[in-house]
């Protein structure tokens, strides 16, 4: 009787730490999820899977309610999954493990968001010009020509475009070892003696450092092709309704790769392509219709089909006189506050036939002509 009294009380305390973990797995984010991508994911896919999803819910770039949220949700996920140490740690023993090693002190290797940012070149601080957070310089950024036509611009698009850049070997830590007198990406300082007694600091250009104190170790097997390898970028640019040739979309940490340095931006400038039926001045639409004669002189109503192949019609009853013009209010560009559109310009061409018949010119005078006036000397 005690021994199954005792069995039953011990299988309910077995219980109770099996019902606790799956209580953790529920109420803890699935960071796997959160990239979308599968618990067997290598780093490759969660290096891909990560950059992906903060270009899309970077702060910087969306500006829906939620994305800075997401974003966070996305930049921790990732720094859990890239290292080895909180990965396993996550695999066995889920977000609450995690939380109990970093009290204890013992963080991963990557030490926090900010080095995440570093190392996929974000730069949070505003700074340009090259360089990264805190003045740390950055690999070239890539300028490319986006042509749009003036119809994307006036009804905004999404673009998927794909891109090549040089990526980090998958292994490039493991190629690199220590080298005090490597004091920066290509720059090595070197002790000269000059005489006895004597000594000259010379900084030396050297490839091979790639970093403050790190060198590359050639011919290593973890990167057989090198630093880097090629790799396809998938993107989705988001054109504005009424973007203007010359801005700039940009995608930060998107250039090339290399150790060491935060990777550069990737730019798009826009280019707009010519339109037959339109010009365009900042918000304004310009147009040029050609008319006869005869409406010039007795009025005329026409339809317009717009970018959008809208249409409308305009109307004029009066007489309309060659290169006039007539605004059209709000049949303009989209403003880029949101605020309404700009104004349509219409100016008229109006086409005079080439000859005339006499009986044609006996009517036109006698309607035209003063009666009392009669022909008039000069």
């Amino acid at each position: 009787m005690f021994s199954d009294v005792l069995h039953s009380h011990s299988s309910k305390r077995l219980q109770l730490p099996f019902l606790f973990l799956l209580c953790l797995s529920s109420c803890f984010a699935d960071y796997y999820k959160i990239l979308g991508i599968r618990r067997s994911a290598t780093p490759k896919e969660i290096k891909k899977a990560y950059r992906q999803m903060s270009l899309k819910f970077h702060p910087d770039k969306n500006r829906e309610e939620g994305a800075a949220e997401k974003f966070s949700e996305i930049s921790r996920a990732y720094e859990v999954l890239s290292d080895d140490e909180l990965k396993e740690v996550y695999d066995r023993h889920g977000e609450e493990g995690l939380e109990r090693k970093e009290k204890q002190g013992g963080g991963g290797g990557h030490g926090g968001f900010d080095d995440i940012f570093s190392q996929f070149g974000f730069n949070m601080g505003g700074q340009g010009g090259g360089r990264g957070r805190g003045g740390e310089q950055k690999t070239p950024s890539v300028e490319m020509s986006l042509r749009l036509t003036l119809k994307q611009l006036y009804m905004g698009a999404t673009l998927e475009v794909e891109t090549h850049r040089q990526a980090l070997c998958m292994n490039w830590q493991q190629c690199m070892k220590n080298d005090q007198a490597c004091q920066g990406p290509g720059i090595k300082v070197k002790m000269q003696q000059l005489a006895p007694g004597f000594v000259q600091q010379v900084q030396t250009r050297d490839e091979k450092c790639v970093a403050r104190g790190k060198m590359w170790r050639p011919n290593c097997r973890d990167c057989p092709q090198g630093q880097t390898e090629p790799e396809k970028l998938d993107l989705t640019i988001d054109v504005t309704k009424g973007m203007r040739a010359g801005e700039r979309v940009t995608f930060e940490g998107a250039a090339d790769e290399k150790p060491g340095m935060p990777a550069g931006d990737l730019e798009f400038i826009i280019v707009e392509a010519g339109n037959t039926e339109f010009r365009r001045n900042g918000d304004h639409l310009y147009k040029t219709i050609e008319i006869p004669l005869v409406d010039a002189l007795v009025g005329f109503k026409r339809e317009i089909t717009h970018l959008d192949d809208a249409k409308f019609t305009i109307e004029v009853k009066d007489v309309t006189e060659s290169d006039h013009t007539m605004r059209v209010s709000s049949k303009g560009m989209p403003r880029r506050n949101g605020r309404g559109h700009g104004d349509l310009f219409i100016t008229f061409d109006v086409d005079f036939p080439d000859t005339l018949t006499v009986d044609q010119k006996a009517k036109i005078e006698q309607i035209l002509r003063p009666v009392s006036g009669g022909s008039q000397e000069f």
